[in-house]
């Protein structure tokens, strides 16, 4: 079982806190002050916001992946108990955000030394009407902060504490609490 990052909505301000900390934890450079540099904005979640739910919506990383089933170049992966989409390896053909049943799967421009990468030839007319190279756009989703000492940076920053880590240890607990539960009240309502 792979272990996965989910919020409680119930608990959620939708103060977005989770979007900034998620963003800068991806970044290949620091951020000390807003605006100071031209980086982008690129959170692996996304806060939904409806009138009865304020909830952010993030990979739920399946065991039985269907974005990595789909995808044409196997460029997504598991590793370490985790879903892992190899951005050298992606084509951007967006058949994984089709197969994702939770919408956690984005399609981003790939950045590389603060410039977002460009196509080799394909071009596509601006706002101006001029022709541009077109950037390379590559899946994009929740990796649960691989590589960060701390682990995911939205679990970290929520003021709420909305965020809970479920590895495969809690989910088994949590499987035999509720079977137990479920047993007892079937024994008491059988008397």
């Amino acid at each position: 079982m792979n272990t996965f990052v989910v919020a409680n909505p119930n608990k959620c301000i939708g103060c977005r806190a989770c979007e900034i900390a998620c963003a800068i934890a991806h970044l290949d450079t620091t951020v000390v002050t807003a605006g100071a540099t031209e980086v982008p904005f690129l959170p692996r979640l996304n806060l939904i916001r409806t009138s009865r739910v304020t909830m952010p919506i993030q990979c739920r990383q399946c065991d039985d992946a269907p974005c990595a089933n789909v995808c044409p170049v196997e460029a997504i992966t598991q590793k370490d108990n985790t879903i892992i989409v190899n951005t050298k390896r992606c084509i951007g053909c967006k058949t994984c955000m089709l197969a994702c049943p939770f919408g956690a799967m984005d399609m981003v421009p790939e950045w590389e030394k603060g410039e977002p990468l460009k196509q080799a030839a394909l071009k596509v007319e601006n706002a101006e009407g001029e022709e541009e190279i077109k950037e390379v756009l590559i899946a994009h989703k929740c990796d649960l902060c691989a590589g960060r000492e701390k682990g995911p940076a939205c679990k970290e920053v929520c003021p709420a504490e909305a965020f809970v880590t479920v590895n495969p240890t809690l989910s088994k607990a949590n499987i035999c609490e509720k079977r137990i539960s479920s047993a007892l009240e079937f024994a008491r309502t059988k008397r």
